[in-house]
Protein backbone atom coordinates (compact mmCIF):
# COMPACT_ATOMS: atom_id res chain seq x y z
CA UNK A 1 0.00 0.00 0.00
CA UNK A 2 2.21 3.31 -0.68
CA UNK A 3 1.75 6.43 0.78
CA UNK A 4 -1.26 8.17 -1.88
CA UNK A 5 -3.60 4.93 -1.33
CA UNK A 6 -3.89 6.41 3.02
CA UNK A 7 -7.03 8.76 4.17
CA UNK A 8 -6.40 11.58 5.03
CA UNK A 9 -5.97 11.51 8.35
CA UNK A 10 -4.25 8.42 8.20
CA UNK A 11 -1.56 10.06 5.76
CA UNK A 12 -1.66 12.96 8.46
CA UNK A 13 -0.75 10.87 11.58
CA UNK A 14 1.78 8.94 9.86
CA UNK A 15 3.80 12.29 9.11
CA UNK A 16 3.51 13.65 12.82
CA UNK A 17 4.67 10.24 13.59
CA UNK A 18 7.88 10.77 11.29
CA UNK A 19 7.86 14.30 12.39
CA UNK A 20 8.04 13.42 15.89
CA UNK A 21 10.94 10.55 15.18
CA UNK A 22 13.01 12.87 13.71
CA UNK A 23 12.79 15.64 16.73
CA UNK A 24 13.63 12.90 18.72
CA UNK A 25 16.96 11.83 17.09
CA UNK A 26 18.28 14.82 16.28
CA UNK A 27 17.84 15.52 20.01
CA UNK A 28 19.76 13.05 20.90
CA UNK A 29 22.59 13.84 18.61
CA UNK A 30 23.44 17.01 19.98
CA UNK A 31 26.91 18.54 21.09
CA UNK A 32 29.06 16.70 23.66
CA UNK A 33 31.48 19.35 23.84
CA UNK A 34 30.81 19.02 27.63
CA UNK A 35 31.10 15.61 27.81
CA UNK A 36 34.51 15.57 25.77
CA UNK A 37 36.41 18.57 27.59
CA UNK A 38 35.45 16.75 30.96
CA UNK A 39 37.00 13.55 29.40
CA UNK A 40 40.15 15.35 28.01
CA UNK A 41 40.53 17.64 31.49
CA UNK A 42 40.98 14.03 33.36
CA UNK A 43 42.96 12.60 31.06
CA UNK A 44 45.34 15.45 31.96
CA UNK A 45 45.62 14.45 35.20
CA UNK A 46 48.36 13.41 36.42
CA UNK A 47 48.72 9.61 37.82
CA UNK A 48 48.63 9.08 41.55
CA UNK A 49 51.32 6.64 42.64
CA UNK A 50 50.45 3.08 43.33
CA UNK A 51 51.08 0.93 46.32
CA UNK A 52 53.39 -2.02 45.84
CA UNK A 53 51.06 -4.88 47.27
CA UNK A 54 52.46 -6.49 50.94
CA UNK A 55 54.09 -9.33 51.01
CA UNK A 56 51.80 -12.41 51.85
CA UNK A 57 53.34 -14.62 54.23
CA UNK A 58 53.00 -18.39 53.63
CA UNK A 59 50.68 -20.23 56.70
CA UNK A 60 52.39 -22.16 58.54
CA UNK A 61 52.61 -25.86 58.23
CA UNK A 62 51.27 -28.73 60.03
CA UNK A 63 52.30 -32.29 60.20
CA UNK A 64 48.84 -34.51 60.85
CA UNK A 65 50.16 -37.40 63.52
CA UNK A 66 47.13 -38.91 64.84
CA UNK A 67 47.46 -41.95 62.29
CA UNK A 68 50.30 -42.66 63.69
CA UNK A 69 48.83 -42.83 67.19
CA UNK A 70 46.10 -44.93 66.08
CA UNK A 71 43.75 -41.77 66.55
CA UNK A 72 39.94 -41.14 64.46
CA UNK A 73 40.29 -38.95 60.92
CA UNK A 74 38.50 -35.88 62.07
CA UNK A 75 36.90 -36.83 58.34
CA UNK A 76 35.32 -39.23 59.30
CA UNK A 77 32.12 -39.98 61.01
CA UNK A 78 32.29 -40.82 65.00
CA UNK A 79 30.64 -44.35 64.68
CA UNK A 80 29.43 -45.91 61.10
CA UNK A 81 25.75 -45.55 60.26
CA UNK A 82 23.46 -48.10 61.25
CA UNK A 83 19.85 -48.24 61.17
CA UNK A 84 18.52 -45.24 63.15
CA UNK A 85 16.24 -45.97 65.87
CA UNK A 86 12.77 -44.49 63.97
CA UNK A 87 13.36 -47.16 61.58
CA UNK A 88 14.06 -45.27 58.32
CA UNK A 89 16.62 -46.94 56.86
CA UNK A 90 18.39 -46.53 53.11
CA UNK A 91 15.89 -46.12 50.46
CA UNK A 92 15.59 -49.58 48.81
CA UNK A 93 17.54 -48.77 45.28
CA UNK A 94 16.65 -52.51 43.81
CA UNK A 95 13.03 -51.71 43.61
CA UNK A 96 11.64 -50.88 40.24
CA UNK A 97 11.36 -47.51 39.55
CA UNK A 98 7.51 -46.07 38.17
CA UNK A 99 7.25 -43.41 35.55
CA UNK A 100 6.92 -40.09 37.77
CA UNK A 101 9.94 -40.72 39.99
CA UNK A 102 11.95 -39.40 37.05
CA UNK A 103 10.57 -35.59 37.19
CA UNK A 104 11.63 -33.41 40.05
CA UNK A 105 8.75 -32.90 42.35
CA UNK A 106 8.27 -28.98 41.67
CA UNK A 107 7.83 -29.61 37.88
CA UNK A 108 4.71 -31.91 38.42
CA UNK A 109 1.11 -30.03 39.07
CA UNK A 110 -1.99 -31.53 40.60
CA UNK A 111 -4.95 -31.39 38.57
CA UNK A 112 -7.62 -33.05 39.51
CA UNK A 113 -8.67 -36.23 41.31
CA UNK A 114 -10.91 -39.49 39.98
CA UNK A 115 -13.28 -41.48 42.01
CA UNK A 116 -13.69 -45.20 41.02
CA UNK A 117 -15.64 -46.64 43.96
CA UNK A 118 -13.71 -46.94 46.87
CA UNK A 119 -10.22 -46.04 45.22
CA UNK A 120 -9.29 -42.43 45.12
CA UNK A 121 -7.11 -41.20 42.29
CA UNK A 122 -4.93 -37.61 41.54
CA UNK A 123 -4.11 -36.30 38.06
CA UNK A 124 -0.93 -35.21 38.12
CA UNK A 125 0.61 -33.68 35.10
CA UNK A 126 4.41 -33.44 33.98
CA UNK A 127 6.58 -30.72 32.57
CA UNK A 128 5.66 -31.73 29.09
CA UNK A 129 1.87 -31.49 29.41
CA UNK A 130 1.07 -35.49 29.62
CA UNK A 131 -1.24 -36.16 32.78
CA UNK A 132 -0.81 -39.48 34.83
CA UNK A 133 -2.90 -41.08 37.55
CA UNK A 134 -1.84 -41.49 40.77
CA UNK A 135 -2.91 -43.54 43.71
CA UNK A 136 -2.01 -44.24 47.13
CA UNK A 137 1.10 -46.19 47.61
CA UNK A 138 3.09 -45.26 44.15
CA UNK A 139 6.38 -43.21 44.09
CA UNK A 140 6.71 -39.48 42.27
CA UNK A 141 9.79 -37.19 42.70
CA UNK A 142 13.42 -38.24 42.79
CA UNK A 143 13.57 -38.51 46.10
CA UNK A 144 11.64 -41.43 46.89
CA UNK A 145 8.51 -39.57 47.50
CA UNK A 146 5.68 -42.35 48.75
CA UNK A 147 2.18 -41.10 48.26
CA UNK A 148 0.51 -41.58 51.63
CA UNK A 149 -3.11 -39.90 50.91
CA UNK A 150 -4.77 -38.18 48.31
CA UNK A 151 -7.74 -35.54 48.90
CA UNK A 152 -9.53 -33.23 46.72
CA UNK A 153 -7.13 -30.89 46.87
CA UNK A 154 -3.48 -32.07 47.75
CA UNK A 155 -0.96 -34.94 47.50
CA UNK A 156 0.61 -35.92 50.45
CA UNK A 157 3.84 -37.76 50.28
CA UNK A 158 6.82 -39.23 52.18
CA UNK A 159 10.36 -38.60 51.13
CA UNK A 160 13.28 -40.27 52.27
CA UNK A 161 16.66 -37.95 52.01
CA UNK A 162 19.80 -38.29 53.27
CA UNK A 163 20.36 -36.84 56.90
CA UNK A 164 23.93 -35.50 56.18
CA UNK A 165 25.39 -38.50 58.54
CA UNK A 166 25.25 -40.89 57.02
CA UNK A 167 21.88 -42.24 57.54
CA UNK A 168 17.91 -41.36 56.17
CA UNK A 169 15.23 -39.55 57.24
CA UNK A 170 12.03 -39.22 56.31
CA UNK A 171 10.28 -35.42 55.09
CA UNK A 172 6.78 -34.96 54.23
CA UNK A 173 6.27 -33.42 51.51
CA UNK A 174 2.63 -31.95 49.38
CA UNK A 175 1.37 -30.88 46.31
CA UNK A 176 -1.48 -28.98 45.87
CA UNK A 177 -4.24 -28.40 43.09
CA UNK A 178 -3.40 -26.34 40.88
CA UNK A 179 -5.46 -23.36 39.80
CA UNK A 180 -4.44 -22.59 36.56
Amino acid sequence: MSMLQLSAPARAALLILAGCTLALASACSGRMDDLNSYIDEVKARPGGRIEPLPEIQPAPSHAYGAARRNLRSPFTPDSPSVARADGVGAPDRDRPRQFLEQFPLDTMRMVGTLRFGDNTFALVQTSDGLVHRVQRGNYMGQSDGRVIAISESEIRLTEIVADGMGGYMERPAAMALSEN
